[in-house]
């Protein structure tokens, strides 16, 4: 049997308003010790040697993934100014390839070939050719210019999101000698084509400087245009949808401020349109009306939690005037205004939503407009409908996704006039029969009562509708219990074609749309931030012993996924329900929370205080922390005194992630290990990877496959191949 790996226990004591801790493996977060890297290394061999006995499984899962998904694809083709713009993935190449073809008369997108060129058609930037010779490519400045000349090309070989950006001819100009370094990923340009505005960040990899830099000229001319010096507030810098107003967003968690200025303008002073106000968080559109009146659009919380519509006129400084009110429960996402319509996404009952608003001729917004706005629905219940790419201002037909856990991605056009909707793509998925699967919402009562909604995919023939025609189950079936609730970002429903090896092996797969997520407004969140951050956990653990107690599953068949903020809730319910899993995965996990947040001097730290709280300045906040940390809070015996051996466990890192420290689960595997004998913990490191994992498809699928394995050989009896 391979012999995990022991690092040297090197004792720090770290003391905080009078309590004491002693970290073992504090040294690991030290990059530069050689011992540090030989140790991952180390690691990623114990998981090659202990997983090779289900490596057959893991090709076979590959072989599964590889054979559902069109490799050589096309995308549908997006008009922006004289040009369509796709995509074209190919088999046995690891990245896409960007490309355009000219417009003709009409606004109907060309027929597209995925294994033809088509006539004039041009390539933008062929990812493969720029990761030649690199193990690690993320593309994070990709932008054209407005006069569809230039592109903007930023590329990241390492994983830690600092980019070298290009400026590539695209009309047959001669090439520029620009090169931009250390640029994240906010980038725009001027309306002219000229100038580029970017965004650098700080040593803790806050983006806090707007620059400004003309194309053609050496970048030691650049001009800054903006800094921000408040640790808590990062910056990003875009164009509004009309292309009429450039803008730097300042915004911290809770708090926002936005400085414009015309985009036909770029070099003057950007103007601040609302000072920030503590919780004051807003953002804007432009629309120029059928008059010729300039409008500002506002989404704001000022006074409405779950967010209001207010606009006023840009030459007015009166009071705004609300066009939408707060519906709480009813969270106002944003506002896209279009030539003739605004389009509304909203989230109501815990699914995403979108209306459309047709804009009036005396009163563009007037006060009946979410009255005369019309929605356009998703295939299932639950499903998801969200807004495509629309970059035409003047476009009449709107462009949206739709999906749900057993309906493939679908990419509609909506005629706004006629409401037609017209069905651009499926997403090709070879062999997949969706008649076969059956998805259902749960709601489960939390401990205070609070009702989680659960989102449940499955085979049909597990997933079943009972006498009373409510959602059961034919028998406790595996099944896989996804998470997050971080951040108020929604984990909404959507189809994965990975996801289908698990379910034609008779695994449930559901999603808990915990409190912290945003999932149903805004208090959804608050109640599951700051000092209430534990209600994440244990609404997690809530929807895992209800699927229980419904006899859908067992803690033997049970195992929970998670990553990043989602792998801090891995380790907090590990620690809560430690009984309650066969296994866990934790991707990238947060498990190290206490330490990091207490240490300003490392990345994102200061500004993610407003989601955390701020432990070294407070007593109050570092109790709350120090209970749930998951680090910290590990053991080696029950309440009642008896050993405790934990699910077994797969966590992941990478050596460059500028989020969550390579350390963290290095410790927290390391530390797993050491209090019980028959505590199973693995720790794959990606060594030239961050905070994404791998970057070519080929290798994600991969790992995804390995994940798939591991899950699969903890929760099932059998895994072999679904049945033909």
């Amino acid at each position: 049997m391979p012999v995990p790996p022991r690092p040297d226990q090197r004792p720090t004591t770290l003391t905080h308003h009078g309590d004491t801790r002693v970290d073992p493996y504090f040294w690991l977060r030290d990059r530069d010790d050689p011992a540090v890297l030989a140790h991952l290394r180390a690691e990623n061999e114990y998981l090659a040697q202990s997983l090779a006995a289900i490596r057959p499984l893991e090709e076979r899962l590959f072989e599964e993934i590889k054979s559902r998904i069109e490799e050589t694809d096309i995308s549908v083709p997006v008009r922006r100014g004289s040009w369509w713009y796709f995509e074209r993935t190919r088999e046995g190449l690891n990245y896409p390839i960007a490309c355009r073809v000219p417009a003709h008369a009409g606004d109907e997108p060309p027929t597209v070939d995925a294994h033809a060129t088509l006539s004039g058609e041009q390539v933008v930037l062929d990812e493969n050719v720029e990761a030649a010779g690199h193990d690690f490519l993320s593309v994070g400045v990709f932008e054209v210019s407005p006069d569809d000349d230039w592109v903007a090309v930023g590329v990241d070989f390492e994983g830690d999101e600092r980019h070298t950006v290009t400026f590539r001819p695209l009309a047959g100009q001669d090439a520029v000698a620009d090169e931009l370094h250390d640029v994240y990923y906010g980038f725009t340009w001027s309306a002219d084509s000229r100038y580029v505005f970017y965004t650098r960040v700080d040593e803790a990899m806050r983006p806090w400087q707007v620059w400004r830099h003309r194309l053609g000229s050496p970048s030691g001319e650049d001009v800054l245009v903006f800094e921000e010096p408040d640790a808590l507030f990062t910056v990003s810098v875009g164009r509004t949808r009309d292309d009429e107003v450039l803008m730097i967003v300042v915004a911290s968690s809770t708090t926002t401020e936005i400085r414009t200025r015309p985009a036909h303008e770029p070099t003057g002073d950007f103007t601040t349109l609302l000072p920030r106000r503590t919780g004051v968080e807003y953002g804007i559109e432009h629309l120029i009306d059928r008059r010729g009146r300039r409008w500002w659009l506002m989404i704001t919380n000022d006074g409405a939690t779950d967010f209001a519509l207010r606009v006023r006129r840009v030459d007015d400084d009166g009071p705004w005037r609300e066009v939408i009110a707060e519906v709480p429960g009813r969270r106002l996402d944003g506002v896209d205004a279009f030539a003739e319509y605004l389009v509304i996404s909203l989230r109501d009952g815990g699914v995403a939503t979108v209306r459309v608003a047709p804009i009036g001729d005396d009163d563009p917004f007037g006060s009946d407009l979410m009255e005369r706005s019309w929605a356009i629905d998703g295939p299932d219940d639950p499903s998801t409908v969200g807004l495509g790419a629309n970059p035409m201002f003047e476009s009449t037909s709107l462009r949206v996704a739709t999906t749900s856990l057993v309906s493939p991605r679908e990419v509609v056009d909506v005629d706004v006039s006629t409401r037609q909707r017209v069905v651009r793509k499926r997403q090709i998925v070879h062999g997949y029969d969706p008649s076969a699967y059956a998805t259902c919402r749960l709601w489960v009562a939390a401990s205070d009562g609070a009702r989680v909604p659960v989102s449940v995919v499955g085979r049909r023939d597990v997933l079943v509708t009972g006498e009373d025609g409510e959602w059961t189950v034919a028998a406790p079936a595996p099944t896989l219990l996804y998470g997050y609730g971080s951040y108020e970002i929604s984990i909404d429903p959507a189809f994965s074609s990975l996801r289908l090896s698990l379910l034609d092996r008779g695994v449930l797969f559901a999603i808990a749309h915990v409190r912290g997520g945003g999932e149903m407004g805004r208090s959804w969140y608050e109640m599951g931030r700051l000092a209430q951050k534990p209600t994440t956990f244990s609404d997690f653990v809530a929807v895992g012993r209800d699927l229980v107690r419904r006899g859908w599953t067992t803690p033997d068949q049970l195992a929970a996924r998670g990553g990043s903020a989602g792998g801090l809730l891995m380790g907090a319910v590990m620690n809560l329900a430690p009984d309650l899993f066969r296994c866990v995965v934790a991707e990238v996990p947060f498990v190290d929370a206490l330490t990091t947040m207490l240490d300003a001097t490392l990345p994102l730290t200061v500004g993610e205080w407003e989601e955390w709280g701020d432990p070294d300045s407070s007593a109050t906040t570092y109790r709350i922390m120090r209970h749930y940390s998951p680090y910290d809070n590990l053991r080696d015996r029950h309440d009642d005194g008896s050993p405790l051996v934990y699910p077994h466990v797969y966590a992941t890192g990478g050596l460059n992630d500028s989020r969550v420290g390579f350390w963290e689960p290095a410790k927290w595997v390391a530390r797993l290990r050491d209090l019980h004998p028959d505590n199973v913990a693995y720790l794959k490191t990606e060594m030239g990877a961050g905070h994404g994992g791998p970057s070519g498809r080929y290798d994600a699928w991969r790992d995804e496959a390995q994940v798939l394995a591991f899950v699969l050989s903890e929760i099932t009896p059998d895994s072999a191949p679904p049945a033909a």
